[in-house]
């Protein structure tokens, strides 16, 4: 009877591990590559980034400055917003909004943790849309790199401190 009981126990144990590693292999499936395309669809479709939240220190819109524009929304994916400390975790999105002064949305930037993507700049893949969604610049643009590469400490994230 103990040997019966056992066996349900590690084939239990064993079936749930499967099942764990099977939703884990399923969610990684799910986010994108470094891809523009592939990328504007995860976070317009699939996860739409208007429904993400905001960093805590970070709300709503806020001034801006070059390339930016003066205006600006930052939505967060869960996997940024549960990093508690610099690095984020792989997977982590920032999608910023950018606006005109007379409140026009001019372009959408977005930051993309991707693993093994870019090491020497904290793996981040970048990309500049239109605000239709058209990838204007993507990959390791020197812009890009080269301004949050200040905040390289930080994790590359310029409008949050992480405490």
């Amino acid at each position: 009877m103990l040997k019966k009981m056992l066996k349900k126990v590690i084939t239990g144990c064993l079936t749930v591990a499967l099942m764990l590693s099977l939703g884990t292999l399923v969610l990684a499936e799910d986010m994108p590559g470094p891809d523009g395309n592939a990328l504007w669809n995860y976070i317009s479709k699939v996860s739409p980034y208007t429904q993400w939240s905001y960093w805590p220190d970070h709300q709503g819109m806020q001034k801006g400055r070059a390339p930016h524009g003066p205006l600006h929304k930052v939505f967060v994916n869960k996997k940024a917003l549960n990093s508690a400390k610099p690095p984020l975790q792989y997977g982590a999105i920032e999608v910023k909004e950018n606006y005109s002064p007379a409140k026009e949305l001019k372009a959408i930037t977005v930051m993309y943790k991707v693993k093994g993507y870019n090491p020497k700049d904290g793996d981040w893949f970048w990309v500049k849309y239109s605000p239709r969604g058209e990838p204007l610049k993507a990959g390791k643009p020197k812009g890009c790199i080269g301004c949050h590469g200040t905040r390289a400490a930080n994790d590359f994230v310029v409008v949050h401190d992480f405490k």
